[in-house]
């Protein structure tokens, strides 16, 4: 499933404080210098091998001095033993719901200017590509913080779930999603 959003922004030359509430500054920025922002978006959840390229493109802005990307692979050992390959399975409407909270959350931090999030499904070999993710900002600093935060959450909240396959068994693994206990 792949989701590509396209967004724009027209210019305001008067920006209200209320305006300013709903914007990130980069969003102010920009409406500031040009006619109109699109922001380029994709969160995909795939059987096919990435595309990282294209992650790349996806995220990328004239406007950014900065693209960072983190690229996942699948390990050859885990726990001391031989990877044999991985399987991910995936809540995929979920996955792309809660993704979007993520990206959502780490806008509201960061001024984005595009960003992108692929992750694979299905059997992977170490050395293949399990997940991808790139963001754009005006400057570094700020775009290796946004990955950062968005792999970590991606790890930590998001329903994919990963079986480890090893030459004498297997075990799943990570991709816990916290949920609040009901204190009714």
């Amino acid at each position: 499933m792949t989701k590509i959003i396209k967004k724009t922004v027209p210019k305001r030359r008067n920006c209200s404080p209320n305006f300013l509430d709903s914007c990130t500054p980069n969003a102010y920025f920009q409406l500031q210098n040009i006619t109109h922002l699109i922001l380029t978006a994709m969160i995909k959840i795939t059987d096919k091998s990435i595309d990282v390229q294209k992650v790349i493109e996806t995220a990328s802005s004239l406007a950014a001095g900065a693209v960072n990307v983190f690229i996942g692979t699948v390990r050859n050992t885990a726990h001391n033993k031989n990877v044999v390959w991985l399987e991910y399975e995936a809540y995929e409407s979920m996955a792309v719901a809660e993704t979007r909270k993520i990206i959502d959350e780490a806008a509201h931090k960061w001024p984005l200017l595009g960003w992108a999030v692929s992750h694979r499904v299905g059997t992977l070999k170490p050395g293949e590509v399990a997940v991808a993710v790139a963001v754009s900002t005006r400057h570094r600093k700020e775009s290796f913080q946004a990955c950062e935060f968005i792999i970590d959450q991606l790890k930590e909240k998001v329903p994919l779930f990963k079986k480890e396959v090893f030459e004498d068994g297997e075990e799943w693994v990570g991709a816990h999603p916290k949920v609040s206990p009901n204190l009714n």
